[in-house]
């Protein structure tokens, strides 16, 4: 971890001018990926302990933790922290944090993060879902070539609000701070200028709302350049917000052969069609009953009325 990591950025002032559309002055960036530089996203090796288990032991765990998985080549989950081979640092927090074991979406979600896999997380909020995507992100940054001057973030989350993206900045503060890398925090409603400064500075994992984001990158304040793993949090509640144009515009900005893990509460049309345009050959997890996940747009009327109506509803 020796050398700090450094961050920069092109200058010029923010304009306070507002266009017609969210990313009106960002273009598709045409990639070709024989001129970008190569980047490696497989780093899992699995533990002895997780090769000797058995087809029916996983089978056993998925069913008692109602995990679903649907894709190819989706590795056996991990029932022990050990087993994910994480740093030394991030186990020593992990420690300090007394967590017994993973949660189901974490045994799943690691060793498919690990392998450099596109991924889908069907799960309710407070199933550990930030540590499932987080800590693979730090294992992936740590195999990348440090930041130089003017480089963007390596890993982006796109979150829906503020109170989210403040949450998950909480977490990735704590584990990043151990391996010597930086992270922060951008959006709306907040003074722009320490979070450009930050942004200026050289992050490696950026947690942004879209419209805030757009913002700075049509500003030229930061950039994707150096983006290669990239989450969408709560995805749902971000289409449910109207964010698709904005969340379009931002992945248009990263480099196709990206990692992408996209995480969601529900599974409804709108969410499939999103992974559909993003994400490459990727790996379905489901935690809980698959029905819930499917009706979430059930439309509940709420009808107040005296307790002597109530045979007439």
């Amino acid at each position: 971890f020796g050398a700090p990591r450094f961050g920069g950025s092109r200058g010029g002032l923010l304009s306070g001018k507002k266009f017609g559309n969210p990313g009106e002055k960002l273009t598709k960036k045409k990639w070709n990926l024989d001129e970008l530089p190569k980047f490696e996203k497989n780093f899992y090796q699995e533990h002895p302990d997780v090769v000797r288990r058995t087809v029916q032991e996983v089978e056993q765990y998925r069913s008692s933790k109602e995990v679903t998985v649907r894709g190819h080549n989706c590795p056996k989950p991990i029932i022990n922290f050990y087993e994910a081979n994480f740093p030394a640092n991030v186990m020593e927090v992990i420690q300090r944090q007394n967590f017994t074991e993973p949660t189901a979406i974490q045994a799943q979600g690691w060793p498919v993060a690990l392998s450099g896999l596109d991924m889908v997380g069907v799960a309710q909020t407070g199933s550990g879902k930030t540590l499932s995507y987080l800590l693979p992100a730090i294992v992936h940054i740590n195999h990348q070539p440090f930041l130089e001057r003017g480089d963007g973030p390596i890993c982006l989350v796109l979150a829906p609000t503020r109170e989210l993206a403040q949450q998950v900045q909480q977490v990735a503060a704590e584990y990043s701070r151990a391996c010597r890398l930086k992270s922060t925090c951008i959006y709306g409603g907040a003074p722009k200028g320490p979070q450009i400064r930050d942004l200026e500075r050289g992050v490696e994992i950026c947690i942004a709302t879209p419209g805030r984001l757009i913002d700075f990158l049509e500003a030229g304040k930061t950039n994707l350049r150096r983006c290669t793993y990239l989450v969408l949090d709560e995805a749902d509640r971000m289409l449910d917000m109207g964010f698709e144009p904005q969340i379009r515009k931002i992945v248009d900005q990263i480099r196709p052969d990206r990692q992408t893990l996209m995480w969601s509460a529900t599974w409804p049309k709108e969410v499939r069609q999103l992974a559909e345009d993003f994400l490459k050959e990727y790996v379905h997890i489901n935690i809980g009953a698959l029905e819930l996940s499917a009706n979430h747009n059930i439309l509940q009327i709420v009808d107040v009325c005296h307790d002597v109506e109530k045979d007439d509803k």
